[in-house]
């Protein structure tokens, strides 16, 4: 396995942490805070139960998280190594030199939200090796991180460092020119600046400007982001109509980006009081599950039509799935499916429903025939596999926040024909088993025919090591017949 050292352990350097944790890697923590084991725990707990609800494949092995006890030690033979410590210049000054005294060859990649790349190489050993990798908490869940290097920096080690955030299911964007603050951050300030105005003037709420961002353009900015939304505006004339139309207005005093108000105690016990009124109900952790949940909805609805950080989302799981379809046939049921039980998923009395199963069944055999290779574009050439028969078994509960698995088992299968046996497990215990006969259609025949050689290939030799597994209890089962 690979190493990541994460140098921090606060809410970024946990969501860093997690991201590479969950993908794979082993990863090394420092950071004296002695709450720092704590604190990252609870940040694992809320990436275990959301990002594996955006992926369609197992997820890989999770690897080992170790909490070193200096600096050196967790550097210690890391591939990479992300720094998440406060934003202070010269201590991240100190944290690179005391690095690169072991390290002097290794990516070193800064969470800097403010810094230049090349104010972070000040007097560095090796320079080449520090760049800005900023991304955006969650960590674990937004796919964001600006890449940002410096003349100084050697291009070979971006594009290596690129690679590593996109194998971890990152989109690095790659910031051709530094700048303070990078591209994202300076919108962010903006948007900040008028907030905190409007407040201070007592033209709006937090919570009424909240509701502003989130009923509103938020929602746009989320799957077109700003050019295209304003393009869509500009109506079937496009950008230049918009400009046209709107252009002028950028000349009337509506805005305050290049005066901020004082910061001082009034105007903090005023933003804080109204924040506490608005969300102090919550704490900490339950805003965190509940933005992570509505994040969760919010991504995959964007992977469903491939668009945006949805398209992020699927080009990870094809990445991890080529991993898939090179592995040797295997002699024990497949592991297709990692899933969790959604609000959406239980029924009124607090369990998985009937149809869930269902689902849970069909992402599963689905996963199946993608590794087999009669995926989207083998429908689109007019073949694919219809369910003719399904049989499914409960035999357990499955309830709100459980993690369940769907493994695949090849009972028999022919150029025509697919029987599986399907298990829906939550750990080692079996909550449904769900078997099916699948036929093999000429779409637009309509009516059987063989599978492609392609398919066949894949699929056989699987078949071939599931036909030594034992039978699965239930197989072959009608509905009423004893259990046992």
């Amino acid at each position: 396995m690979k190493k990541a050292a994460i140098i921090g352990g606060g809410v970024i350097g946990g969501g860093w942490a997690a991201r590479f944790l969950l993908n794979g890697w082993n990863v090394s923590v420092f950071d004296p805070d002695p709450e720092a084991e704590r604190k990252i725990g609870e940040v694992l707990a809320n990436a275990r139960a959301a990002l594996p609800a955006l992926s369609d494949i197992p997820m890989p092995p999770e690897g080992e998280l170790s909490f070193a006890q200096s600096l050196t030690e967790a550097v210690e033979g890391s591939d990479y190594i992300q720094e998440s410590v406060s934003e202070r210049l010269e201590l991240k000054h100190r944290v690179f030199a005391q690095i690169q005294q072991s390290c002097p060859d290794t990516l070193i990649g800064s969470s800097t939200s403010g810094f230049k790349p090349s104010q972070l190489q000040e007097g560095a050993a090796n320079p080449a090796m520090i760049f800005v990798a900023h991304p955006f908490n969650p960590v674990y869940l937004l796919p964001l991180a600006e890449v940002v290097p410096s003349a100084a920096s050697d291009p070979e080690a971006i594009e290596r460092a690129k690679e590593i955030l996109r194998e971890i299911g990152m989109f690095p964007l790659h910031v051709r020119k530094e700048i303070d603050a990078h591209i994202a951050d300076r919108f962010l300030e903006a948007v900040w600046r008028e907030a905190l105005w409007l407040v201070k003037d007592g033209v709006a709420t937090t919570e009424e400007i909240d509701e502003a961002i989130r009923m509103g353009f938020g929602l746009r900015w989320g799957q077109m982001g700003l050019f295209e939304t304003y393009r869509v505006a500009g109506g079937e004339a496009g950008m230049k109509h918009f400009m046209a139309q709107f252009g002028p207005c950028l000349s009337w005093p509506w805005t305050k980006l290049m005066d901020v108000p004082e910061f001082n105690d009034e105007l903090v016990d005023l933003i804080a009081g109204q924040s506490d009124a608005q969300s102090g109900h919550h704490t900490i952790r339950e805003l965190e599950r509940i933005r992570d949940g509505n994040l969760i909805g919010f991504l995959r609805a964007l992977k469903e039509r491939n668009w945006g950080a949805g398209k992020v989302l699927r080009e990870h799981d094809e990445r991890r799935r080529v991993a898939f379809h090179a592995a040797p046939a295997s002699g024990a049921p497949l592991v297709m499916a990692e899933m969790q039980v959604l609000p959406g998923w239980i029924d009124y009395n607090g369990h998985m429903t009937e149809s869930r199963y269902l689902f849970a069944a069909s992402e599963t055999s689905d996963a199946f025939l993608r590794l087999i290779g009669a995926d989207m574009d083998y429908v689109a050439g007019g073949f694919s596999y219809y369910t003719a028969e399904t049989h499914i078994l409960h035999l357990g509960e499955a309830k709100l926040g459980h993690r369940l698995t769907g493994t695949l088992q090849v009972l028999a299968a022919d150029d025509k024909r697919l029987h599986v046996f399907i298990r829906i497990q939550r750990g080692a215990e079996v909550v449904a088993s769900v078997e099916q006969m699948l036929l093999h259609v000429d779409m637009q025949a309509g009516k059987t025919c063989p599978a492609a050689s392609s398919v066949l290939d894949r699929l056989m030799p699987i078949a071939a090591a599931h036909a030594a597994l034992p039978r699965p209890d239930g197989a072959g089962r009608a509905v009423g017949q004893r259990k046992s």
